[in-house]
């Protein structure tokens, strides 16, 4: 009866490590997922807030119809529920540079990263109230956005140098 409990008993310990890691594979690629799916997001507010630039700065001629859509593109993405692509651990001093430039400064506690947002929103609406009146409202509009952007990237976001 020895000889058979201790192989069972170490066939069961091989067991719950592997599930303790599948855990852990699993919580890992749901983080990444989040990672992906935010630096997508990112990358949408990008393209439309670069025709709008361009826009603004007379390097593409303005188009109403396009000014409009590329600012109600920045409203809907400003307003998206982003609490799933925002998982707490999903930082650079836990995943590394190569996965994300997000600061743990964003979960920690007195983070303003809330009013932030909330500044994005105010001023993507504005745009978007503004980008399809004309070239002069768009650029009155701009400012604030890159304004709300910027605000939060220098805090919350490693830099690039």
């Amino acid at each position: 009866m020895r000889h058979l409990t201790l192989p069972v008993l170490d066939l069961a310990l091989v067991a719950s490590f592997t599930t303790v890691a599948n855990s852990d594979t699993a919580a890992n690629a749901a983080m990444l997922k989040a990672i992906e799916a935010r630096q997508a997001q990112m990358q949408l507010y990008a393209f439309n807030l670069g025709q709008l630039g361009a826009m603004a700065k007379g390097e593409m001629p303005y188009d109403a119809g396009l000014a409009s859509a590329a600012a109600g593109n920045l409203a809907q993405l400003s307003n998206l529920n982003g609490a799933a692509v925002w998982p707490m651990g999903s930082d650079i001093d836990s995943l590394g540079k190569d996965v994300t430039t997000a600061l743990p400064a964003i979960w920690q506690s007195g983070s303003d990263v809330g009013a932030k947002a909330a500044a994005l929103r105010e001023a993507a609406a504005a745009m978007q109230t503004a980008a399809g009146e004309s070239l002069e409202a768009l650029q009155g509009a701009i400012g604030a956005v890159g304004a709300s952007c910027g605000g939060c990237h220098k805090v919350y976001r490693q830099s690039d140098s």
